[in-house]
Protein backbone atom coordinates (compact mmCIF):
# COMPACT_ATOMS: atom_id res chain seq x y z
CA UNK A 1 0.00 0.00 0.00
CA UNK A 2 1.26 3.69 -0.95
CA UNK A 3 0.66 5.79 1.52
CA UNK A 4 1.19 10.20 1.02
CA UNK A 5 1.21 11.77 4.29
CA UNK A 6 0.73 15.75 4.09
CA UNK A 7 1.93 18.34 6.59
CA UNK A 8 -0.68 21.38 5.82
CA UNK A 9 0.76 24.63 5.06
CA UNK A 10 0.23 27.75 2.99
CA UNK A 11 3.88 29.20 2.84
CA UNK A 12 5.98 25.41 2.92
CA UNK A 13 3.59 21.67 2.69
CA UNK A 14 5.20 19.43 3.52
CA UNK A 15 4.79 15.61 1.66
CA UNK A 16 6.21 12.16 2.55
CA UNK A 17 5.41 9.27 0.17
CA UNK A 18 5.73 5.70 1.68
CA UNK A 19 4.88 2.59 0.19
CA UNK A 20 4.03 -0.31 3.69
CA UNK A 21 4.08 -4.18 3.06
CA UNK A 22 4.47 -6.63 5.71
CA UNK A 23 5.07 -4.54 8.70
CA UNK A 24 7.87 -2.66 6.61
CA UNK A 25 7.58 1.26 5.59
CA UNK A 26 9.52 2.32 3.14
CA UNK A 27 10.38 5.73 1.60
CA UNK A 28 9.39 6.78 -1.79
CA UNK A 29 9.89 10.22 -1.86
CA UNK A 30 9.42 13.32 0.64
CA UNK A 31 9.45 17.36 0.14
CA UNK A 32 8.04 20.53 0.36
CA UNK A 33 5.75 22.76 -1.44
CA UNK A 34 6.30 26.49 -1.09
CA UNK A 35 4.75 29.49 -1.79
CA UNK A 36 5.97 32.74 -1.42
CA UNK A 37 4.81 34.86 1.61
CA UNK A 38 3.96 38.26 -0.40
CA UNK A 39 1.94 36.35 -3.20
CA UNK A 40 -1.78 36.39 -3.51
CA UNK A 41 -3.88 33.69 -1.34
CA UNK A 42 -5.58 32.51 -3.95
CA UNK A 43 -2.13 32.24 -6.55
CA UNK A 44 -0.31 30.00 -2.74
CA UNK A 45 -3.87 27.91 -2.96
CA UNK A 46 -3.58 26.84 -6.60
CA UNK A 47 -0.14 26.61 -6.44
CA UNK A 48 -0.43 23.92 -3.83
CA UNK A 49 -3.37 22.44 -5.65
CA UNK A 50 -1.29 22.47 -9.09
CA UNK A 51 2.14 20.74 -7.26
CA UNK A 52 0.28 18.52 -5.15
CA UNK A 53 -1.81 17.26 -7.71
CA UNK A 54 0.82 16.29 -10.13
CA UNK A 55 3.25 14.91 -6.99
CA UNK A 56 -0.32 12.36 -6.58
CA UNK A 57 -0.05 11.89 -9.90
CA UNK A 58 3.37 10.91 -10.01
CA UNK A 59 3.64 8.83 -7.40
CA UNK A 60 -0.01 6.87 -7.27
CA UNK A 61 -0.68 6.70 -3.03
CA UNK A 62 -3.86 4.89 -2.27
CA UNK A 63 -4.26 6.80 0.69
CA UNK A 64 -3.87 10.41 2.51
CA UNK A 65 -3.28 10.38 6.14
CA UNK A 66 -3.45 14.55 6.81
CA UNK A 67 -2.77 16.20 10.16
CA UNK A 68 -5.10 17.75 11.70
CA UNK A 69 -4.91 21.43 13.03
CA UNK A 70 -4.82 22.08 16.61
CA UNK A 71 -4.02 25.93 16.89
CA UNK A 72 -4.98 28.07 20.12
CA UNK A 73 -3.02 31.64 18.83
CA UNK A 74 -2.83 33.13 15.85
CA UNK A 75 -6.26 33.47 14.60
CA UNK A 76 -4.81 34.47 11.02
CA UNK A 77 -2.36 31.35 10.45
CA UNK A 78 -5.23 29.09 11.51
CA UNK A 79 -7.32 30.42 8.88
CA UNK A 80 -4.79 30.44 5.90
CA UNK A 81 -3.50 26.94 7.26
CA UNK A 82 -7.41 25.40 7.10
CA UNK A 83 -7.64 26.89 3.62
CA UNK A 84 -4.48 24.89 2.52
CA UNK A 85 -5.97 21.65 3.96
CA UNK A 86 -9.39 22.36 2.54
CA UNK A 87 -6.88 22.63 -1.13
CA UNK A 88 -4.94 18.85 -0.27
CA UNK A 89 -8.53 17.70 0.70
CA UNK A 90 -9.81 18.77 -2.79
CA UNK A 91 -6.79 17.19 -4.01
CA UNK A 92 -6.80 14.18 -2.12
CA UNK A 93 -10.85 13.54 -3.27
CA UNK A 94 -10.09 14.37 -6.70
CA UNK A 95 -7.98 11.68 -6.93
CA UNK A 96 -10.14 9.12 -5.56
CA UNK A 97 -7.93 9.25 -2.72
CA UNK A 98 -9.18 7.81 0.89
CA UNK A 99 -8.49 10.41 3.51
CA UNK A 100 -7.73 9.84 6.67
CA UNK A 101 -7.01 12.47 9.56
CA UNK A 102 -4.88 12.17 12.69
CA UNK A 103 -3.95 14.77 15.55
CA UNK A 104 -0.37 15.58 16.56
CA UNK A 105 -1.05 14.29 19.39
CA UNK A 106 -1.69 10.83 17.82
CA UNK A 107 0.90 11.00 15.40
CA UNK A 108 3.14 11.77 18.62
CA UNK A 109 2.23 8.30 20.16
CA UNK A 110 2.10 6.46 16.99
CA UNK A 111 5.83 7.25 16.10
CA UNK A 112 7.48 7.59 19.56
CA UNK A 113 4.95 6.22 21.81
CA UNK A 114 5.02 9.35 24.04
CA UNK A 115 2.35 11.78 23.50
CA UNK A 116 4.63 14.97 24.14
CA UNK A 117 7.42 13.89 22.02
CA UNK A 118 9.56 16.90 20.59
CA UNK A 119 10.08 17.78 16.73
CA UNK A 120 13.93 16.08 17.25
CA UNK A 121 12.31 12.46 18.44
CA UNK A 122 9.68 11.90 16.13
CA UNK A 123 12.14 13.39 13.27
CA UNK A 124 14.93 10.57 14.76
CA UNK A 125 12.11 7.55 14.60
CA UNK A 126 11.18 8.50 11.52
CA UNK A 127 14.61 8.25 10.15
CA UNK A 128 14.69 4.61 11.75
CA UNK A 129 11.45 3.52 10.78
CA UNK A 130 12.41 4.13 7.06
CA UNK A 131 15.97 2.99 7.30
CA UNK A 132 17.64 6.24 6.65
CA UNK A 133 21.03 7.49 7.22
CA UNK A 134 19.86 11.06 7.78
CA UNK A 135 16.30 12.64 8.96
CA UNK A 136 14.63 14.13 6.19
CA UNK A 137 14.94 17.62 5.42
CA UNK A 138 13.19 20.15 6.00
CA UNK A 139 10.99 19.69 8.70
CA UNK A 140 7.91 19.64 7.07
CA UNK A 141 8.85 16.86 5.06
CA UNK A 142 9.82 15.16 8.33
CA UNK A 143 6.30 15.85 9.93
CA UNK A 144 4.67 14.68 6.29
CA UNK A 145 6.56 11.05 6.15
CA UNK A 146 5.38 10.88 10.39
CA UNK A 147 1.39 11.38 9.64
CA UNK A 148 1.89 8.84 6.41
CA UNK A 149 4.12 5.91 8.95
CA UNK A 150 1.21 6.53 11.29
CA UNK A 151 -1.37 5.65 9.11
CA UNK A 152 0.50 2.39 8.29
CA UNK A 153 0.68 1.57 12.12
CA UNK A 154 -2.86 2.24 12.65
CA UNK A 155 -5.11 1.73 10.06
CA UNK A 156 -3.60 -0.58 7.46
CA UNK A 157 -3.10 -3.83 9.95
Amino acid sequence: MRIIGIDPGTGILGFGVIDYEKGQSKLVDAGVIRTPANQDNAIRLETIYDELSSIIKETKPDHMSVEKLFFAQNVTTAMAVSQARGVVLLCARQSKLEIFEYTPLQIKQAITGYGRADKKQIQEMVKAILGLKTIPKPDDAADALAAAITHSMTKVH
